[in-house]
């Protein structure tokens, strides 16, 4: 379970951060975080939380402290303009990165002028976010989600890379004295080339390149390179961890949610979850994306209230008004689990089919060649055994000649069928064959 930031902060997504060794009283305190842990604890499910290090809120009592003493320990926390910087530098993406704070003097924000970046070149700041990590392992977290990885220094350029992955090294070392099994994800935004190298310092990075080829394939109907991406980047990141874990998904919060991205269609939601589900990796869910939420930019519609129930009475959240959940329309676990053919059935029928087959969990991956765009082929092997997985992704059944050895073992949809060395794949189905 990947807790997203729990700290204290002023805004309701708690990137900012204003205290790094608290909960946020929206959630509780520590004392119900820790039974949180102890409870997920026995039932074997492990907890990462969001830890946000680049920066912290302006709020923060360090930043304060900055603002009013330049001689504060706390100055040299932060990145401060002085006579010779570029005061309309632009950030990767085309943003402002240097903002004038209350004092008149300017100060370096990669996000926005309410998230000052934290100072990584004072070894001070690592110290402390190195104990801000040792702090969460001891109240029983398993491990790290690292919000913005890439931006500690500047990531886009050889120098700043090369700086971030020697502090992350240092973090995961630190981490892994407190905690041998710690579990270190990183959020590394970019294409793979850029991805790669994090994995000398972290366990899993998440995979955007594939995130994207899914979607747009799933979208489009026909294969966009799913399986050839996926092996390329396997290999890649492999060359530099051999016991990398990918980090895999659909969408996440800072992006359109996928239902929206597939115009509602239920049973390309399904496809795009069976091929999530069957590929190589540790596959993260998007709150929502199981029972088929809806959202589109800004963020805080991509992040609207978990639809638990059908109405808006008693367990049902409600600390804000949704605009594209409303209820009522069968988008809620309630509806849903009563219906044998819903798209939470669904994703609960895939984990199942994965959690049962060892070459879904652990198997390398192989690019399977059809005669069809409209199928995703791919198979996954583990200690000499193979499965087989073909999804077809468009709205109509398809033929596709494959290998004449082997069962159909699992579809996803009735009227799936293998005769000799021809398999018939209804739309918007995934089969099996071992």
């Amino acid at each position: 379970m990947w807790m997203m930031p729990v700290n204290p902060s002023p805004s309701y997504h708690k990137y900012d951060v204003t205290d790094y060794y608290n909960i946020d009283p929206q959630y509780g305190n520590l004392q119900d975080f820790r039974k949180l842990m102890k409870e997920a604890d026995k039932r074997d499910v492990k907890v990462i939380m969001d830890l946000v290090v680049n920066h912290t809120s302006s709020e923060h009592p360090w930043f304060q402290a900055a603002l009013k003493d330049k001689n504060s320990k706390y100055r040299d926390y932060y990145i401060w303009a002085d006579k010779d910087t570029d005061l309309n530098e632009k950030g990767s993406w085309g943003q402002q990165v240097w903002h004038k704070a209350p004092n008149g003097e300017y100060f370096y924000g990669t996000f926005w002028e309410g998230m000052p970046d934290l100072n990584y070149d004072n070894p001070e700041v690592r110290k402390e976010m190195i104990n801000v990590g040792k702090f969460w392992l001891k109240q029983g977290v398993d491990g790290f989600r690292l919000d913005a990885a890439l931006h500690i220094f500047k990531g886009q350029t050889p120098e700043g890379a090369k700086k971030n992955i020697v502090w992350w090294n240092e973090f995961r070392d630190a981490m892994k004295e407190e905690n041998p099994n710690v579990y270190l994800t990183g959020e590394v935004w970019d294409q793979p080339e850029v991805v790669a190298p994090y994995y000398q310092s972290l366990d899993s990075l998440f995979n955007f390149d594939l995130a994207g080829k899914i979607v747009s394939s799933v979208k489009a109907g026909n294969d966009q390179g799913i399986a050839t991406a996926a092996a390329a980047t396997d290999e890649l990141f492999k060359s530099y961890n051999p016991n990398k874990i990918d980090g895999i998904f659909l969408t996440n919060h800072d992006q359109n949610r996928v239902m929206s991205e597939l115009s509602g269609d239920v049973n390309k939601a399904k496809s795009a979850a069976s091929i999530l589900l069957t590929l190589p990796g540790n596959p993260y869910i998007y709150y929502g994306e199981e029972i088929g939420m809806t959202g589109e930019k800004p963020d805080e519609l991509i992040r609207e209230p978990f639809r638990w129930y059908e109405g808006n009475g008693l367990g049902q959240t409600s600390w804000e008004t949704p605009v594209y959940n409303k209820g009522g329309n069968g988008v809620s676990v309630e509806a849903q689990t009563k219906q044998k053919d819903s798209l939470l059935n669904h994703y609960r029928e895939m984990i199942r089919v994965r959690q049962q087959h060892e070459e879904l969990v652990k198997g390398t991956l192989q690019s399977i060649s059809v005669d069809s765009k409209e199928v995703v082929a791919y198979s996954r092997t583990y200690k000499g055994k193979s499965i087989s997985v073909y999804h077809n992704i468009s709205n109509q059944p398809v033929k596709v000649s494959v290998a004449e050895k082997g069962k159909l073992i699992f579809a996803s949809e009735k009227g799936a069928k293998k005769v000799k060395n021809q398999l018939v794949i209804p739309a918007n189905t995934t089969v099996l064959v071992k």
